[in-house]
């Protein structure tokens, strides 16, 4: 953020004929972990049908400067069912989340493997044309995703050729202060970006870039590494309640 390096983000993804499993973990560094605690993991798990993600079950682990928070979403019958395992005191009112917010809402993690829907392939335009429907547990809000431009990138650890860079606008539902200053900022502008890359041997396209403007800069995250790698399907962890292909 403003040239300042804050944070760092490992993510793994796993991909099968019907299923896929993620995560991501990091922290905060530099100057920002001098001013706030800031660490914590995320993981979730699905299957793959028609070609679109699907999840079944998402875990996070978050420690910030309020303390640790622990919680788990079930994906039952296109319902998103959230636990509270642990969190610190809350310490103001949000905006509640309806029973009605969580159907056919997705996990943070699995909204953002973009399948292709067109004949034409993964970096079509027309990909980046969706309402993205998440909901983390705690939070619930909508990415709306327009087309934007096609853009390249050259990174020294892995992809380099064409992205598709969509615009996206924040629409907070429920689980937010009403009176947070940061979210009424980055709501409903129309300057952040997501930049997508496809996952090699796949229908599927990943994050490589965004950025998103804040009320002191803009802030910019980049893969500094983006690798594809094949592995025998006998290497493949294999979900509980999948069997083998």
């Amino acid at each position: 953020m403003t040239g300042v390096p804050i944070g760092h983000i490992a993510w793994r993804v796993d991909i099968g004929n019907n299923f896929y499993a993620t995560s991501a973990n990091g922290k905060a560094s530099g100057v920002l972990s001098l001013l706030m605690n800031g660490e914590g993991s995320v993981a979730t798990s699905g299957r793959i049908l028609n070609g679109q993600v699907t999840p079944t079950n998402f875990t996070s682990n978050i420690i910030d400067e309020d303390g640790k928070t622990e919680l788990q979403v079930i994906f039952t019958a296109g319902v998103a069912e959230g636990l509270i395992i642990q969190e610190p005191p809350k310490k103001h009112k949000l905006l509640p989340v309806n029973d009605a917010d969580r159907r056919g809402a997705t996990d943070p993690l699995s909204a953002m493997l973009i399948p292709a829907n067109t004949r034409d392939g993964v970096l079509e335009s027309a990909n980046c044309n969706r309402v993205l429907l998440i909901f983390d547990g705690q939070r619930r809000y909508n990415l709306v995703l327009a087309y934007r431009r096609l853009d390249k990138v050259n990174i020294e650890r892995g992809y380099s050729g064409p992205v598709l860079v969509c615009g996206a606008i924040l629409q907070p539902i429920g689980g937010y202060r009403a009176d947070s200053m940061v979210v009424k900022y980055i709501a409903g502008r129309r300057d952040i970006e997501l930049w997508f890359a496809p996952i090699t041997g796949t229908s599927i396209m990943a994050p490589i870039r965004v950025l998103v403007p804040t009320l002191i800069g803009t802030l910019r995250i980049r893969a500094e590494q983006f690798e594809v790698v094949a592995i025998p399907a006998s290497s493949v962890p294999i979900p509980s309640n999948e069997s083998p292909r």
